[in-house]
């Protein structure tokens, strides 16, 4: 070990169990290690701050969400079961993490990543593309699976001690459950547990916005997240709220380039209209709105709001079985 100075690491942390042993293994030998997390639409910092509580370890939050979502839309190593590019996202933040290593002069980059844990995203193959496209290669540390990979800078530098390091390997998570015990780790998220990007019914709706939609902003993603969705025949868009939560998000966007149409039934749906390109759209997006509404099939009468103006309309709830083409 250096004994000039401590070791400094910025280490990747999800919340994952692996995330949180990669730090412990590290500290446990003297590192002073600092966790880094990232946000998008996707995932968020929550897990990540909770462990940050558990380790007493300060953490880095990063709002990486415009290029992540350009990257999305063209993942060079594509994706995996869903809309998730798992090669390339590790990747990315790699490189994050080196950027800040680089700039404030930590001499390790570490992850908890374990070889052969996920067959397509962290086999050798795999592990080795990430560290070549993140730029930093040479500080990249994996704690759980060094003694199994070839050893970079840190350890060859003395900076770490690799015979201190671990052979973790596989699907069992038996190891890692043993270590968690060790050391005292007692809540953390499930593997991919904080990724919508694997949920397959999210990747299904980006999908469908990417293919209708290629210049897609960070906006229309976090829209996904919100109520049942339709495409209409014209290519417009009807998002409904499913609960009085999402009626409010709903709400809130009326000032923007869309229709707000809220019915007069209380509890009852609000209903956004997006890129409309027809008349008939209005009609359809109310329509719907008010088959959602608990009125018996009656007319009802209902608000629509538009760039600051007010109208009132009445609309006869159309049938299930004459949108259920439109559902995403």
């Amino acid at each position: 070990m250096n004994e000039k100075r401590k070791t400094r690491a910025i280490s990747l942390l999800s919340g994952g169990l692996d995330s949180l042993l990669a730090i412990c293994v590290l500290r446990e030998q003297g590192v002073s290690v600092t966790g880094l997390t990232f946000t998008t639409p996707f995932f968020g910092s929550k897990h990540a701050e909770a462990a940050a509580v558990q380790l007493d370890c300060e953490v880095m939050i990063l709002d990486i969400t415009d290029e992540h979502l350009e990257m999305l839309k063209r993942p060079p190593h594509g994706y995996g079961k869903c809309m998730n590019p798992c090669i390339d996202c590790h990747a990315m933040m790699i490189e994050k993490a080196g950027e800040i290593a680089k700039r404030d002069g930590y001499d390790v980059v570490a992850t908890g990543e374990v070889l052969g844990e996920r067959p397509m995203s962290q086999n050798r193959q795999s592990l080795d593309t990430v560290a070549k496209d993140s730029g930093c290669a040479d500080i990249l540390l994996r704690p759980l699976s060094a003694k199994l990979l070839e050893p970079t800078r840190p350890e060859i530098e003395g900076l770490v001690d690799r015979e201190r390091l671990l052979d973790i390997q596989g699907r069992s998570r038996k190891p890692q459950m043993e270590l968690a015990k060790k050391y005292g780790i007692k809540s953390y998220v499930q593997p991919a547990g904080g990724c919508l990007l694997t949920d397959p019914a999210f990747s299904a709706r980006l999908k469908e916005l990417l293919d209708h939609n290629p210049g897609a902003v960070a906006d229309d993603v976090r829209m996904l997240r919100l109520g049942r969705h339709f495409r209409l025949k014209s290519g417009a868009k009807v998002v409904v709220g499913r609960n009085e939560k999402e009626n409010d998000a709903l709400t809130e966007r009326v000032g923007e380039n869309g229709i707000l149409i809220t019915s007069d039934i209380t509890p009852g749906p609000v209903v956004y209209l997006m890129d409309s390109a027809a008349g008939s759209d209005v009609d359809m997006a109310a329509r719907i709105c008010a088959s959602y509404a608990d009125n018996g099939g009656n007319e009802i009468d209902m608000e629509l709001s538009m760039n600051g103006e007010r109208s009132r309309i009445r609309s006869t709830p159309v049938t299930r079985d004459e949108f259920v083409e439109f559902r995403i």
